[in-house]
């Protein structure tokens, strides 16, 4: 990226972003080439602590391991960032897809069954707060950017206790998650599987894959309850 694009996707002045691509300039994190920044290999460094530090490896990835074992389907825990889901864990399958997950990825909140399941545990308030706030631009063309329509879909999500999104985010991707809700907590995240949709049939789709998706999310919140350190951090992911 440029100068001026860095300033304005961090909505920083141009002296400012200058600054501190100085600074990582120095410190390894970034490089330059002519008038162009990129990130350098040692950025990888900073989420290392952070996946040690909380024991992410043996509380969350056991469970999606099971998971996507149980399904076929590819399997991801992810929290809500702004008006994204950021990627906390995600075991794959071996599945050639266009649109791939890690931790750390981040696609927009409303055209993933994750995000959708997420918002799906928020009081009604916030929820339109939410719509209001950040609209929804189409990736293909089934996305669906209406808010009443999304409205409505992560209303039904709230009462089946799943959300499921077919070619909503890119062409060939369905998946269906789950909110996880802990008891004096609230909704710290969700979990998902997440399979090719032409290997899918959409009218049984959820009924084949609730029932490890609910067990699995069970698990991890008993998992979770015992974890506040990890709690407060994903929680407070923006």
């Amino acid at each position: 990226m440029t100068l001026s694009e860095v300033a304005r996707a961090t909505e920083l002045s141009p002296a400012v972003a200058r600054r501190c691509l100085i600074t990582l300039l120095e410190l390894g994190y970034v490089g330059k080439v002519d008038n162009l920044f990129f990130l350098k290999p040692k950025v990888l460094e900073l989420s290392t602590p952070f996946v040690e530090s909380f024991n992410i490896d043996n509380i969350i990835r056991p469970p999606l391991q099971q998971l996507r074992d149980q399904t076929g389907d590819s399997a991801s825990f992810a929290v809500l960032s702004g008006n994204e889901i950021l990627y906390i864990t995600h075991v794959s399958t071996y599945r050639v897809i266009r649109t791939q997950a890690a931790t750390g990825t981040r696609f927009p909140a409303l055209a993933t069954s994750l995000g959708r399941a997420i918002l799906s545990a928020l009081p009604e308030g916030e929820l339109d707060a939410f719509l209001y706030k950040y609209p929804l631009k189409a990736t293909t063309k089934f996305t669906t950017t209406d808010p009443a329509s999304l409205r409505a879909a992560i209303k039904q999500a709230r009462s089946d206790g799943f959300a499921v999104v077919s070619d909503q985010l890119d062409y060939g991707i369905t998946s269906i998650a789950t909110p996880v809700v802990l008891p004096n907590f609230g909704v710290v995240g969700a979990i998902n599987c997440s399979s090719s949709t032409g290997k899918v049939d959409l009218n049984s789709y959820p009924a084949s894959r609730s029932p490890a998706l609910f067990r699995i999310r069970d698990q991890l919140v008993s998992e979770l309850k015992d974890a506040r350190g990890l709690l407060d951090a994903i929680t407070d992911s923006s």
